[in-house]
């Protein structure tokens, strides 16, 4: 394309940009409503998974809730029908496929259909990769990566089938591992549609968040300024941006900023 027309389209879209802010400082996005809708949310037994829960509750969403950990997630369950949610709580082990796929079918057979799926589950090993045994490395893309896959694959044929649906990927910017699924996301977001209106994906890291986590995932060097420095140095950048409903993100690249921006619908 001619360099003239390509600056003047970089301007228009800047331009462009500036004014829908502008504008939006005084005329907030009204926030998508999930009360009614079927959340599913993986890793629900404690931290990030258990805040997210509970704000799903709040909103009066009906909840599936999975978790390795029964006392924990029964905790979580419990909370959230304090709140007003219909919950319920399965035991499943998302680093096994054939139990995620189970599970997922079970819900589908007895509660209804997901309109909204969290990958949240997410395991870590502290240490080296010298010092990090065959079988823990395994584990992490077992849960970090392949669960995500697995999920998406038993409930998202039904949002296309429904026009209706939306999947958010958690994955932390301190843990590498997990910014392949920011890759996964857009392949779905690109994957072609009948529809005009198909299942929306989003990602979002909690390293900017207030939501809590286990103390052993957070040291000093995991600090939000910390990474930002880190991956300057290998000549990487690591941002954070805000989205539309003021949720905190960190991104890594232009294709994860612009899946970030979906947070506005949920």
């Amino acid at each position: 394309m001619n360099p003239f027309l390509d600056l003047l389209l970089f301007l228009a879209t800047l331009i462009y940009s500036y004014l829908e802010a502008f504008v939006k400082l005084f005329v907030p996005v009204k926030r998508k409503s999930v009360s009614g809708e079927l959340v599913l949310i993986t890793g629900a037994g404690h931290g990030v998974g258990r805040a997210t829960a509970f704000e799903f509750a709040k909103r009066r969403s009906r909840l599936v809730l999975w978790d390795i950990n029964k006392h924990g997630v029964e905790e979580t369950a419990a909370e959230c029908e304090r709140l007003g949610a219909t919950v319920q709580a399965f035991v499943v082990d998302c680093s096994k496929r054939e139990e995620i796929y189970s599970a997922a079918e079970k819900v589908k057979k007895d509660i209804g259909d997901v309109s909204i799926l969290v990958n949240n589950a997410g395991v870590i090993t502290a240490a080296d990769l010298l010092s990090t045994q065959d079988h823990q490395i395994e584990r992490m893309f077992e849960v970090n990566i392949l669960a995500h896959i697995w999920t998406t694959r038993a409930f998202l044929p039904t949002m296309m089938n429904n026009n209706h649906g939306h999947i958010v990927t958690v994955a932390s910017a301190a843990v590498i591992l997990k910014s392949a699924l920011f890759g996964f996301l857009f392949l779905i977001a690109s994957s072609p549609s009948a529809s005009t209106e198909q299942p929306k994906c989003c990602g979002f890291s909690p390293a900017s968040s207030k939501a809590p986590r286990s103390p052993s995932l957070t040291p000093p060097h995991h600090s939000h300024g910390a990474m930002r420095r880190k991956y300057k140095e290998k000549g990487s950048w690591v941002g954070t941006r805000t989205g539309r409903d003021h949720s905190p993100l960190m991104v890594m690249g232009t294709r994860q900023a612009q899946l970030g921006e979906e947070t506005k619908s949920i």
